[in-house]
């Protein structure tokens, strides 16, 4: 397998020529997806979909349109949650939030725009293989970013503010609005690669763990990080009264929370009889990450 930086520069390569592969664009449109997309970040999610099929043996440039679709439908949702009705930030990956370069109306179409291409990306790919796992893969990765995963976890969140943190609600909002988003990419990685349906679950159980435990570490670095290193506002959970683990257990429960997520998706991937060495050295590295 492949370095992280290997699999984020195939990303990096792809991103703009699969956003420009699907035809003309208004100019303004286009710039306001570029300046989010192009942002940079550590493309997380695509980086797993390509770890997660190359080691299951299925074929990178077949899973490369799933990944860049991917990251479309992270950065869509980023600038989304920027905007004044959501979080109302100003600051992001460093500098002005979209709607803040490009006012909410465009704002609001290149999230649109993205999500869209996303999905137009999938189902191309998809119908140009020979089987039907690019259709399972573009199946499970819009079933967990709509209405019953991310977009469930972000509803819940933005109506919930100001309210009692009970485990329930903050573990709905945590497994939704962020491990969706992780455990995508493990899951049409293995569909992709025609994995077993045994392996496929343990893919699952490690994405849901690891975005768990990276919820849970994001909301220790609102409360501890830098506005310089985070390269965004710290300090918004509180002022918003979001339902975060720190409100519910405390800066120190949930650090004990998180070692335990990571302990469960490094045991859970470990059962899958390949070298799954790039996964547990993902996930044990989440505690010391510090953007």
């Amino acid at each position: 397998m492949r370095s992280y930086a290997e699999y984020q520069a195939l990303v990096e390569s792809a991103l703009v020529p699969a956003l420009e592969s699907l035809g003309p664009i208004p100019l303004k449109l286009r710039e306001a997806m570029a300046y989010s997309l192009e942002a940079g970040g550590k493309r997380l999610r695509p980086v797993l979909l390509l770890a997660a099929c190359e080691c299951m043996g299925g074929n990178l440039e077949e899973a490369l349109p799933f990944a860049c679709a991917l990251e479309m439908i992270h950065t869509y949702s980023l600038i989304h949650d920027d905007l004044p009705a959501m979080d109302n930030d100003d600051l992001r990956r460093g500098r002005p939030t979209n709607h803040k370069a490009f006012g909410e109306a465009v704002a609001i179409l290149a999230g649109d725009g993205l999500l869209s291409a996303a999905m137009e990306l999938m189902l191309r790919a998809a119908g140009e293989m020979d089987s039907l796992r690019g259709v399972r893969a573009a199946h499970c990765i819009a079933r967990r970013c709509g209405i019953s995963g991310m977009v469930a976890g972000q509803t819940v969140d933005v109506t919930e503010e100001g309210t009692e943190p009970t485990e329930e609600k903050v573990r709905y909002i945590h497994l939704h609005k962020t491990a969706d988003l992780l455990t995508a990419p493990m899951e049409a990685g293995f569909h992709l690669a025609c994995a077993k349906p045994e392996y496929i679950e343990a893919a699952v159980t490690y994405g849901q763990n690891l975005g768990l435990a990276f919820q849970m570490v994001d909301d220790l670095l609102d409360v501890e990080g830098s506005e310089a290193a985070l390269g965004k506002k710290t300090g918004v959970d509180a002022a918003l009264g979001k339902l975060t683990w720190v409100a519910l257990r405390g800066t120190e429960g949930t650090r004990d929370d998180a070692a335990r997520a990571i302990t469960g998706a490094v045991e859970v991937i470990r059962r899958v009889p390949r070298d799954m060495r790039f996964f547990t050295d993902l996930a044990e590295g989440l505690l010391t990450r510090k953007n």
